[in-house]
Parts: C-alpha cells; sequence; structure tokens
C-alpha cells in the first residue's frame, strides 16, 4: 500500500496565519472607506438673516456657515418654495451659480426684491412674510423665514 504525504502541520500552520492576515488587512481597509462615508457631514447653518428697505425694493442679506466637515455648495435659493431665478424682474440680481463653502468658512448672500414684484404666488409687499430656503448639491434645504419691513 503506498504512502501518501502531505503538508507538515508547520506549513498549514504558516498558511492559515498568512490568510488570515491578509484577510484582516482586507477588512480594515473597508471598514477605513466606509467610516470615512458616514463621518463626511453636511451641516449649513444661517447666522443671521434680514430685509432692508430702500426705495422700491428690499435688501435680503444672509450669513451662512459650513459648520459641518464636507464641503457643500448651495446650488438654488428658493423663496416661498419657488426657484429664485424664475422670479424674473421681482428679483433682478438673483446669484445664478453655486455658491461653495468649505468646512469651517462662510459667506454672506444678498440680493434685492423689487417691491409690488411677483414670484410664483407671492407679490412683495410690506408686511408680506418670505421663507428664503438655501439648498444645497447635497439634497438639504436650508430655510429661514423673513418678514419684508
Amino acid at each position: 500500500m503506498p504512502r501518501r504525504k502531505g503538508i507538515s502541520p508547520v506549513i498549514a500552520t504558516v498558511i492559515i496565519v498568512a490568510v488570515t492576515i491578509a484577510v484582516a488587512i482586507a477588512v480594515a481597509f473597508w471598514m477605513t472607506g466606509i467610516v470615512g462615508l458616514f463621518t463626511s457631514v453636511e451641516k449649513l447653518e444661517i447666522t443671521y438673516a434680514y430685509a432692508e428697505k430702500g426705495t422700491n425694493k428690499w435688501t435680503v442679506t444672509i450669513a451662512v456657515n459650513n459648520t459641518g466637515t464636507t464641503p457643500t455648495s448651495i446650488d438654488r435659493i428658493m423663496i416661498n418654495g419657488v426657484d429664485i431665478s424664475t422670479c424674473g424682474g421681482a428679483v433682478p440680481d438673483a446669484p445664478t451659480s453655486a455658491i461653495t463653502l468649505n468646512p469651517g468658512k462662510g459667506t454672506q448672500i444678498q440680493f434685492t426684491i423689487t417691491r409690488g414684484g411677483t414670484c410664483g404666488t407671492t407679490t412683495f409687499n410690506p408686511g408680506v412674510s418670505i421663507e428664503v430656503k438655501l439648498h444645497s448639491t447635497g439634497g438639504k434645504e436650508y430655510p429661514k423665514l423673513l418678514t419684508l419691513p
């Protein structure tokens, strides 16, 4: 009867340990990637917002800070749910390009609203409350309620 030979127990142990270490390294890199995805936080904070009365118009000023851990951009500004870019002459100097904010940085957004102008179903007159909403590229919305003086 021929004798069969296999690998020695020492070699088998070395192979098992090597495979275990390789799998542990792969899992560690995978988990690092997943943790990185979940620890990136988008958070914008509106510090202040106000409307200042002028001659037949209001100047709206909004200060916003990125208090999150990832860069983000404000891609749309809405008034009462209507994109400000569709308001035409009612908001003549509406921002047209995205506003990018890095973590820890802030900016001030200004635009004017014409008295008597309309945006959607809203007619801009003194005493009218408007909800200005900043929409980010991450899909989040940051509202602020203002009353036109």
